[in-house]
């Protein structure tokens, strides 16, 4: 069965994965324009994409210790992956400027008065670097630098982690298992060899 699985693997292209995430946002415009959003889309829309950006982050995360537990590679697809985490990421800041806030002076004020948003946009500004040197060129141009700097991805998770924790509200079990899941891979990386090696 394992075999089966990295065959398939190896035959599926990484392509598909850019038109499914790229077609989860276009979901949730139709899915707002067309009332499936329920009263407040603005807020699901904002959400829901900030969510799944954290979530593919993650899930980059988890493609290397996955291949060494099991031996199933998705390494080709994590380029991918954190390419779309960026774009859920843009499209989540963009939602709130446009769509929520709307008010130029106060988005400023939110993010310097507000930790959960001051931590959220820095873990934004930390995306941008690791997106752009995300090709072939950059890879080769950077050499050993690279993989240092795209292990900035860890502290982007953990900005992500606290800023989603933050800004929910009441107790929701969710949001402990995104810090547990990081708490984990942190661990993990710590244990072979720490953060910055």
């Amino acid at each position: 069965m394992n075999d089966l699985l990295k065959t398939a693997i190896r035959r599926i292209p990484v392509w598909p994965v850019y038109v499914l995430g790229i077609s989860y946002p276009l979901w949730l415009l139709w899915q707002g324009v067309n009332g499936g959003l329920g009263v407040d889309p603005v807020k699901v829309m904002e959400h829901s994409l900030g969510k799944a950006g954290l979530q593919l982050v993650i899930a980059g995360l988890v493609i290397t210790p996955l291949r060494n537990v099991t031996g199933i590679s998705l390494i080709k697809y994590r380029r991918a992956i954190g390419l779309l985490a960026f774009l859920y990421i843009c499209l989540h800041l963009l939602v709130w400027l446009v769509l929520d806030v709307q008010i130029p002076s106060q988005i400023w004020g939110d993010i310097i008065k507000r930790p959960y948003i001051t931590i959220g946009m820095a873990g934004l500004l930390l995306m941008i670097p690791l997106a752009i040197t995300s090709n072939n060129w950059s890879v080769r141009k950077l050499g050993r630098r690279w993989k240092t700097l795209h292990k900035l991805t860890y502290v982007v998770v953990v900005l992500g982690t606290v800023h989603y924790f933050m800004q929910v509200k009441g107790f929701h079990p969710e949001p402990y298992i995104y810090v547990a899941v990081v708490l984990g891979l942190l661990a993990k990386r710590a244990k072979n060899g720490g953060m910055f090696r």
